[in-house]
Order: C-alpha cells, then structure tokens, then sequence
C-alpha cells in the first residue's frame, strides 16, 4: 500500500476552510517582514540579467563554506556537497541554459543548492547564500531552489516571491509577445507614439460617415478577424499603448478606494500590450478551442505552486507539514484538476479526456509557441509521435504493473472493507519521483545523462497543462487510484444519514461566465538599464500584457437547513455536470469523478429552520485577483520607508485556486449541470490552525475523507439522505464583446474603459 500513496508525495497545495462565522482581522507588517520581502522582490528582479545591486554583490561573494553555518539534522547533505563540489569545478548548470526540473541532472543540481538556503541556519546566512546563488547558479534552478526554501523556513513565514508568470513571462505567453516585450524601450516608443497618434487622427477621422454610406452591411471587416481579439475590435493593434487607467483587475475598486495606494502608484508609467494565446496564429486541432483555458496564466501557475509546496525528495521537516493526508490530498486536487478541465470540454461539446496508453502513438499536436528565457523556441509535439525509446516505455510500464499488483493484493485492504492508506516510507524514492521523470521524458526524447537540453513544456511544471496530452498522462494515474479505492464499500444509509438534520432547499443566483480583460505585469522583461538615485533603486514603469481570460459573475448559495438540536456541522457544496456529450443523462456512480467541491465550511446549526448565505467569493480554497509585482515593490519600500502600512493580506498565497475559474464557459443558452450539498457532523478538533491570508498548507477541515461522500462508489439506493441535497442550474455565457461585432464605438481607435467599469 505504501507504494501507492508514494505517488502522491509528488506534490501537495493549498486547502483551507472557513468557518462562516469567522471575520479576517487585517494585519500589517512589522519592520523585519519589510526588509526580508523587499531583499526577496529586489534579488529576482531581470533575473536573467547580472544582478546590479551593489550590496547583494558585496554580499554575495562572501561566501565560503562552512559547515557551522547550517544546522543539518544529522550529516550534510550528499546533494549540498555534491553541488559544492561541482560549483568549485566549475561544472554546475551554467546561466543562459533552459533549466528543467524533471532533468535527473538539473533536478540534483537543483536540489543542492535548495539545501544551501534550506539549513542556512539564520537569516543572515540565508541571505548570503541567497545572494551567492543569484551571482553563480542557472536562472531557473535559483528560483526554484529559492521558492522551495520559502516555503520550508520558519524565518520565511508569510514571505513571497513574485508570482512565477512575473518572473518568467517566458514561460507562459507567446514568443510574438515576449519579443516585443524584450525590444521595448521607453524613449524610443515615446516619440514613436507621437507618429502614431498622427496616423490614427488620420485613420479614424469621420470613420462614422463611412460606415453609414455602407449600412447594407451588417459587420465591419477586420483583417484577420477572429470574435475573441478585442484589441481588433476596438480599433487596435498589436502595439504598447500607455495607460492612464488604473491596472484591469477584478478587485481594482478597494485599491483605487486606499488613497496611499493611489499616490504611491501615481508616478509609475503603465504600458499594456494585446496578448492572446496560441489560437492568434492558427487552429491545429480541435483542441486549439481550448486555449484560453489549457494556457491560462493562472491555471498554469497554481500547477507549479501546488508542486512547489510538497516537492519529491523532501522529508518531513523540509516540508515544514505534520499532516499525514499529504498523499491523499494530492490525488483529491488531481482528480479536481482533471475534472474541471472535462467541464471545459464539454462547454465546446468534447467527450471528456480520451484514455491515453504510453506504448500507442498520439495525435492531436501541439505547438506551444513559447521562448525560453535564453531565446530558444520550446519543442513542437507533432501528430502521431512515437519515439521508441523501449527502455523507458517499459519502466512505465512495469511501475503501473507493480502498482495493480499491489492493488490486487488481499493486504491493500483492512477491517470493515476500508483501504489501508498509511504513508509511504521515506526510502520510496523510485515510486515519488522515478515514474513522474520517466513519463515527462519519455515525452521529451531525452536521457536520464543529458545536461543540455532544448526547451520542452513537459520538463516544468508551470508549463507542462498547456499540452493536451497532460491531462490523459494524468487520466491514467487518477484511473489507477480510482481502482484502488474501488476496493472501500459504497457507504450505506447509515453511513450518511444525519439525524434531525434536513436540506429543505438551497436558492442559487444566476451562474454567469463572460471573458473579462486583464493586465498581466511583465516588467521582468524590459531591456532599459536600471536607475539608482542616491543608491536607492527606482521603478517608475510598468509593462503589462493586456489578455482576455475566462471569468464568471459573483454567485450566492442560501440555504435552508432544519434542525432539531444545536450543533457543529460541516456543509460541502459539489458541481458536476448533468449530462455527456450526446446529452445523455449521466448516472452519478460514473460522473461522481466529474464533481468538484468548490466550498466547505463550518457552521453551528440551532434548533429549527436555519439560513445560512455563502457568496462565491467565500468558497474555500479560491483566491481572489493578485497584487502584480509592480504595486507589491513599490507599496513594500513605501512601508519600509516609513510611509505606508503595510496590510499583510495584500500579500496572497499563490496556491490557492483562481476564484474566476470556479465555473465552465458553459453556454449562451446554459449549460445544464447540477449541485450536490451535503451536511454531516463535524469529528475534527478546531479546523485548520494556519492563517490562510499568507499560508499554504493542508488545512482539511475535519477527519473525513477528502471529498466525501464521492470518495467512495455510490450505491444509489442508499446515497439519497435528508441531509443531500441536490439542485440543477445551468452555466450562462455572455459575450460581452458582441456589441464590438457590427459597427464600431464611439471611440473607435481607443481601448474602451466602459466596457469594464460598466460590467
């Protein structure tokens, strides 16, 4: 059994619950919080580029190693001196080459200089370290090896980097942009702006008379035109325009409402470009429709965070978490993961994702269109590949055996039908880590040896859900962990029945989605030399990429639950579709894998009829609109320099799931789907103990299974309890952008501001 649950120490992520009763009480940070964060925001600044602040350079290069500066728990570490070894020879992964972290050689490489930040034993020699690692290591393994150690050290408590789509733009939007991107420059554009605002009075003066001398014709031509290209629909191209504007988020108002913000903010020059997704440039597949989501800059990053917090090869103390359910919970998120992906599929009618075998070739291609931060295209995947590397397919292959063999086995199973699910030794390593790099690699055409390798979208995380492949690669795990728990017996009557407790009803507001437009900060990646007044670093621009990405309309849940007595219980809300894609009704033994707990919290229930209203914003385990790295620098030495408040939850954990893409695209005449509440005891001690405005961690809210009831096979005889409740609804899609279809606004030529602040 312990082979098993190994898998699922690959990753783990964000959980928290909240108890509905509870209100969150601002905090600000103290003096020690600001200098730490400021020193981490400034040390990945250009991180491709040499590090110019002159006193992390003096600090860096005093570094020497001694071993009284770190605190092992027992003998250093074969990897940290291992890296060591290879630093003084001068053999380490040099700066400029792509970093992969399913690399054998990067990942130990990697994984040594982690260990160097890791047990540094103090702040100061963490510090020191840090810098020598910002002098000396490759690119992208010091951010992961830095992102690793924060998320482990005790001292590092509520600190954060820069979201990872902020310092490697690269990593997740288009080479097109990227280029553009790094050739900007603000003294050239400056005049160049002058020429073109010559050109677009030209362009667009009386474009109205035109256009009513040819009212025969419903739609205006748009080279190129495709319906989702906003930019082309408000009269724009693909150029850097300067914004007077505040940033495009979703939560903009409460900033705009905090006049320290306002003027902090205030002399920052803000520059937004148009950027879209791979559909820009042409529809290989089908599954080119899904884009918007598969290449989402958020879905992708909560992939790499989720990883990043339970990384393979820590033990215990490094991942800084005594709970025991890690593994349980990693295989809870997947199969989330892979359900909402479905849900998405089935907006566009798609079946759900196709079984994938690793000995058959595959098809539907997939170009990524990205760069590596060293200026190298990411490989392309064609149709019907099939690399023959026989060696690696049957490593697979004998581990997926090896793990059915252990399911058959009679000892997989304990009293009273339940599965054993105790965690896996430590020494596991091969079943961790090995099936996950001989998969990724097989993919990529590589070996275990090589050193040198080009840009690949299946050798990070952050990259690796862009590629439809992923989600049937990780299909075949979730179908292997499925089977495994095939072996709990459905739970009876008696099991779920709550009693004195009924669900007379829950009323739910519309369930609206629309694609919304938002500035992504990509200041990363501008070319102009930096500027030091006084030896004090000054940010005063900011380059955004403009993206349209999915969103919904806030949604409330109110319900009505009747009880006979006063007690403490937990309500859990489901969603999961109603029907396949022939619109056959799906029964809920084989679509429980398609639901998706969005909310869980705690409630005491009194004696009678209860009314309990949630708001989608409360759900527990999405988070809100992030600060970019811009806003959180500048408000950061504001408050060092005395003259802000700092409220710590502006600062957000990155591993909690984008809030906006709770609901599916769904449809313009709504997509029928269907809520599943549940209401049961709660056995837990006090929830979650962490404070879930700057933590991560796994937080389950009680002691039952990870989304139960649907953990279990479901004998519909005995499922239907007082206490569940369910209730049909339907995804509503609007197109906001269907006003910009026929003739153009008003202010042709000009990005429209209304269409935001109207919504």
């Amino acid at each position: 059994m312990k082979f098993i649950i190994a898998l699922c120490l690959l990753a783990g992520g964000l959980s928290y619950s909240v108890d509905a009763n509870t209100r969150v009480v601002n905090k600000y940070a103290d003096n020690d919080f600001l200098v730490k964060q400021k020193f981490l925001f400034e040390i990945v600044y250009r991180v491709e580029d040499p590090l110019m602040f002159e006193e992390y350079i003096k600090l860096g290069k005093t570094f020497t190693y001694d071993k009284d500066d770190y605190k092992f728990s027992e003998k250093p570490s074969e990897y940290m001196e291992k890296y060591y070894e290879a630093y003084k020879r001068g053999v380490t992964l040099p700066k400029g080459e792509f970093f992969g972290s399913l690399v054998p050689t990067h990942f130990e490489q990697m994984y040594g200089l982690f260990e160097f930040f890791y047990y540094a034993k103090n702040w100061n020699v963490f510090q020191r370290n840090v810098c020598w690692g910002r002098l000396h290591a490759n690119e992208g393994m010091f951010v992961q090896a830095l992102t690793l150690a924060l998320n482990s050290r005790d001292d590092a408590q509520g600190l954060m980097l820069p979201a990872i789509y902020e310092i490697f733009p690269q990593q997740f939007f288009t080479s097109n942009f990227i280029y553009k991107a790094e050739k900007f420059n603000y003294d050239v554009w400056n005049n160049y702006i002058m020429y073109e605002k010559e050109y677009k009075d030209f362009l667009y003066k009386d474009y109205s008379k035109y256009f009513k001398e040819f009212n025969n014709y419903e739609y205006f031509y748009t080279k190129d035109f495709k319906t989702w290209q906003w930019w082309k629909l408000m009269g724009l191209g693909e150029n850097w325009y300067s914004e007077d504007h505040s940033i495009m988020r979703d939560n903009m108002g409460k900033f705009n409402n905090d006049s320290k913000y306002v003027d902090t903010m205030k002399d920052v020059k803000k520059l937004y470009m148009p950027v879209d997704y791979t559909r820009n440039v042409n529809f290989i597949n089908k599954e080119s429709a899904l884009s918007y989501f598969t290449e989402d800059v958020e879905w992708n990053s909560f992939w790499y965070y989720f990883n990043m917090n339970y990384f393979p090869l820590l033990d215990d103390k490094q991942i800084d978490s005594k709970n025991e359910r890690r593994a349980e919970y990693f295989f809870f998120v997947l199969k989330q993961l892979l359900a909402r992906f479905n849900w998405e599929r089935l907006s566009h009618g798609f079946a759900e994702t196709p079984d994938f075998s690793f000995c058959n070739e595959v098809e539907n291609n997939y170009d990524p269109q990205l760069v590596s931060y060293n200026g190298i295209g990411y490989s392309c995947r064609n149709n019907y590949n099939s690399y023959g590397k026989f060696d690696t397919i049957y490593d697979i292959v004998n581990f997926f055996k090896d793990i059915e063999e252990v399911i058959s086995q009679d000892h997989s199973k304990i009293n009273n039908g339940k599965v054993n699910q105790y965690r896996p030794d430590k020494d596991d390593i091969y079943f961790r880590t090995l099936w996950y790099i001989y998969a990724h690699r097989y993919n990529v055409d590589t070996a275990s040896t090589d050193v040198h390798i080009h840009p690949n979208i299946f050798m990070n995380y952050e990259t690796m859900m862009r590629d439809p492949l992923y989600y049937k690669i990780y299909k075949k795990v979730t179908d292997m962990f499925m089977e495994f728990y095939e072996y709990n017996e459905p739970y009876t009557y008696n099991d779920l029945y709550f009693p004195g407790v009924e669900i007379e009803g829950v009323n739910v507001t519309d369930m609206v989605s629309y694609f919304d437009i938002y500035d992504f900060d990509v200041t990363n990646l501008m070319n102009d030399g930096m500027t030091f007044v006084d030896g004090k670093f000054v940010w005063d621009k900011m380059l955004m990429g403009r993206q349209m990405r999915l969103n919904h309309k806030d949604f409330e849940l109110e319900y009505t639950i009747k009880s006979d007595k006063k007690e403490k219980v937990v309500v859990s809300a489901f969603l999961g579709p109603k029907f396949d894609e022939y619109d056959r009704v799906l029964p809920l033994e084989k679509n429980r894998k398609n639901f998706v707990q969005i909310d869980e919290f705690l409630y005491e229930l009194n004696s009678g009829i209860n009314t309990i209203k949630r708001n989608s914003k409360d759900f527990y385990w999405t988070t809100d609109d992030r600060m970019t790295y811009t806003e959180l620098y500048k408000l950061v030495t504001a408050a060092y320099e005395g003259n802000y408040e700092f409220p710590l939850d502006y600062v957000k954990p990155h591993c909690g799931f984008p809030d906006r893409l709770l609901l599916p695209r769904g449809s313009e005449k709504g997509m029928p789907m269907q809520l599943l509440f549940f209401v049961y005891p709660y056995t837990g001690n006090n929830g979650p103990s962490f404070d879930n405005n700057y933590s991560c961690g796994i937080g389950h809210i009680d002691n039952m299974p990870f989304g139960y009831p649907l953990d279990r096979q479901i004998d519909e005889y005995n499922f239907f309890v007082p206490n569940i409740y369910f209730k049909d609804v339907k995804i509503i899609h609007e197109d906001i952008y269907e006003k910009y279809y026929k003739f153009p606004y008003n202010n042709f030529g000009n990005f429209d501001y209304n269409y935001y602040y109207n919504y």
